[in-house]
């Protein structure tokens, strides 16, 4: 009877300690970071598994956004977005990262505009060491324009030779019921760098840093200063419309349009981040792929 009561003792004692020990467990999954930076070593590991290995980079710049915006407004609004969409669904968030091809604007007072070759490297030692540390996808979020075709093409030229890792390239997809909204609501004619929209959404979640009282300080009118060339394109192009690096106007902006957008970006990026994290797909057509690239040289 002794022995069955200790059996039994025994029994419940393992399933307490087991009972407190995945309870641990599961708080310390629920109360992650979802900043790369404030993960300990310990909780790296974890992070791992809860992301799926996927690390989110929000890609910013440092450059002039007219007389009332700071320098760090790409950044400051697409890592708002990222974190804001990481809450809902887990993600790890690679620190602030602002190295990006920004040379039309060193004209400009704040602008910190790296040679192409160290934009390059960076990024591509950063995916690396990002794999190296365990993460299998790598998914890339812009937030500056001037950005687009050297992510388009540092995405393409992944497959210049074999990786154990993924680079995804975050498209925001095209919402005409929601830009017909946002239209609706919009007073200003155009909007292409520092104007109502990109203010407005400056203004939902870090009003302190906007100074409206400045926007009429210069114009954001496009200077038609190439006109007489047509289907060409040169890197100039951006300089002779809008040499104050300011297109648009931003006086009408006000903080519940860009709550609105704030609102509207954070769904859908969240909505891909839990695409990226399950997608398997990718990973083995990027593998076979390599395997045939593999074949065809032999064949050679």
């Amino acid at each position: 009877m002794k022995a069955k009561a200790s059996f039994t003792l025994t029994l419940f004692l393992v399933f307490f300690v087991f009972v407190h020990i995945k309870a641990g467990d599961d708080a310390m999954i629920n109360d992650l970071p979802i900043q790369y930076e404030e993960l300990t070593a310990t909780d790296f590991p974890v992070a791992l598994k809860k992301a799926s290995k996927t690390c989110l980079i929000p890609m910013g710049i440092m450059e002039k956004h007219g007389p009332h915006l700071p320098i760090g407004t790409d950044l400051i609004n697409i890592r708002a977005i990222a974190l804001a969409a990481a809450e809902r669904e887990y993600v790890v968030v690679f620190p602030p990262y602002f190295v990006g091809q920004i040379f039309e604007a060193k004209h400009q007072p704040g602008t910190i505009a790296y040679s192409h070759e160290l934009i390059w490297n960076f990024l591509q030692e950063t995916c690396d060491e990002l794999a190296r540390n365990g993460f299998e996808k790598i998914l890339l979020v812009n937030g500056h324009g001037g950005n687009n075709r050297f992510l388009d093409y540092f995405c393409q030229a992944q497959l210049e030779k074999e990786r154990d890792y993924v680079v995804y390239l975050y498209r925001e997809p095209q919402d005409e019921a929601f830009e017909k909204k946002i239209q609706q609501k919009q007073k200003s004619g155009f909007d292409y760098h520092g104007g109502e929209l990109e203010t407005s959404l400056m203004m939902a979640h870090r009003p302190e840093l906007v100074r409206l009282n400045f926007v009429t300080k210069e114009s954001g009118q496009d200077q038609h200063r190439l006109d007489n060339l047509s289907n060409v394109w040169t890197g100039i192009w951006w300089y002779a419309r809008f040499p104050n690096h300011y297109a648009g106007d931003a006086s009408p902006a006000n903080a519940d349009l860009g709550k609105m957008i704030l609102e509207h970006r954070v769904q859908l990026l969240a909505k891909t981040i839990k695409q990226v994290k399950s997608d398997q797909k990718t990973s083995q057509l990027q593998k076979a792929f390599f395997e045939k690239s593999k074949t065809q040289r032999r064949k050679k």
